[in-house]
């Protein structure tokens, strides 16, 4: 089914990039209807200049777009759409990796056209996370939700409607922002990602319809008469040993002391590795989890700072209790919820996923980077690596969350 399923193109772009450099694209058609385009030159006005040929070829009615900033910057990318593509509805935010069809990669442009005879699309900016509040994105939402069903009226019922969310990963209100998507959203499922910028932890942008902004969470309602199944994976399992949270600056997701003592101190015993040797790799491999309604959560280490204190990707406070978890097989715990969700849709024509940049690191730490990447080839998952993952109300770490979609046939 995977030969059958989709037809792949390469070609390489008439026209001469940014600064004479000639793109070369990457096409692939799925039978569900959309397409991906990936590139890694750079060259923002060619690419948008393949978007938008590729666009008309399917008529399409939405672009996805996931891009390094190694690559181009988010503003020089909206300005060549708007040249070329004004009038394609379009979102996409920056990546601490991505996904193509051909499996994981660094320094990608992955776009994704959606065709109009398949899906209806509605997007928003959410603007200055910061101090929007909960009325304000409910408020947003509710007029997302509106023009959305204007739209859809008079459309056939079997279309279905999920939501999809990218958001400032380093804007430190992940968690308010999806827990307002779902109480906004009543029982539309939501699934995200927060844009990452390489581990250089300085600044994440997303794009929106011409805009680019940071501190903004961009949510994207879709309807479908594709059947899809949106799910979470994760690879750990908590321990014995026990980290509790004795000092921390919630607002900025800093811990300084775990039992009362240095807090990075304190995790590199309970670990067993030596506190000056602590780098990314190290937390993706000794992740920590809390318990949330008989359920373990990871809430994952970013970096060391130079005072000893421990700065963290999702929320943490005073009094939380953090287990020190073991990681599990990645590939096979992966493999099984692939095979689950093909299982429940009768086959996967594509997989939309947001993968944590904490388990591509971990990954290449087990040395399965590559086992991993050709399962994610194999079962046709594209999208990006991510600083954080949204999955219906939670924000999470340390997690693959995505959306499959079925052949268009089992629409039909």
């Amino acid at each position: 089914m995977a030969a059958a399923a989709r037809s792949r193109q390469r070609r390489t772009a008439s026209t001469a990039g940014l600064g004479g450099t000639t793109l070369v694209c990457a096409r692939t058609r799925y039978a569900c209807g959309l397409t991906a385009l990936t590139c890694a030159r750079p060259g923002a006005d060619s690419l948008a200049r393949e978007i938008a040929a590729e666009a008309a070829a399917i008529d399409a009615e939405f672009a996805l777009i996931f891009f390094s900033q190694s690559l181009m910057s988010a503003r020089t990318l909206s300005l060549a759409l708007k040249r070329h593509a004004p009038h394609l509805p379009h979102a996409g935010c920056s990546t601490a990796g991505e996904i193509t069809p051909d499996g994981l990669q660094d320094g990608h442009v992955v776009a994704m056209l959606f065709p109009r005879g398949c899906f209806t699309a509605q997007s928003v900016m959410i603007r200055n996370l910061s101090s929007i509040g909960m009325d304000g994105i409910t408020q947003e939402i509710a007029g997302l939700r509106r023009t959305l069903h204007m739209r859809t009226d008079g459309l056939p019922r079997s279309r279905n409607v999920f939501a999809l969310c990218l958001i400032d990963g380093l804007s430190y209100a992940e968690e308010a922002v999806t827990s307002a998507l779902h109480w906004s959203l009543d029982d539309i499922p939501l699934i995200g990602g927060s844009a990452g910028d390489d581990l250089k932890f300085e600044t994440t942008t997303l794009i929106s319809n011409g805009d680019v902004d940071s501190d903004c969470a961009v949510v994207i309602l879709i309807a479908t008469n594709i059947p899809f199944h949106v799910f979470k994976t994760e690879n750990f399992v908590p321990t014995g040993s026990k980290l509790v949270v004795t000092a921390s600056d919630p607002e900025r997701r800093i811990v300084h002391e775990f039992n009362a003592g240095s807090a990075a101190e304190e995790f590199a015993a309970a670990v067993g590795i030596v506190n000056g040797a602590m780098t990314p790799l190290s937390f993706a491999s000794h992740p920590v989890v809390v318990k949330v309604g008989g359920e373990y959560y990871c809430r994952s280490i970013q970096k060391m700072n130079d005072d000893g204190s421990l700065s963290f990707y999702c929320a943490i406070d005073d009094g939380v209790v953090l287990s020190i978890a073991e990681p599990t097989g990645m590939v096979e715990s992966t493999r099984s919820a692939l095979k689950a969700v093909g299982e429940e849709l009768g086959g996967i024509d594509l997989v939309l996923g947001f993968d944590c940049v904490l388990r591509r690191l971990d990954a290449r730490n087990r040395q399965v980077f590559r086992d991993i990447s050709e399962l994610y080839r194999a079962n046709r998952v594209i999208g990006f690596g991510t600083y954080g993952e949204q999955y219906r109300s939670m924000h999470l770490n340390q997690t693959f969350t995505g959306i499959a979609f079925g052949q268009r046939h089992a629409a039909e």
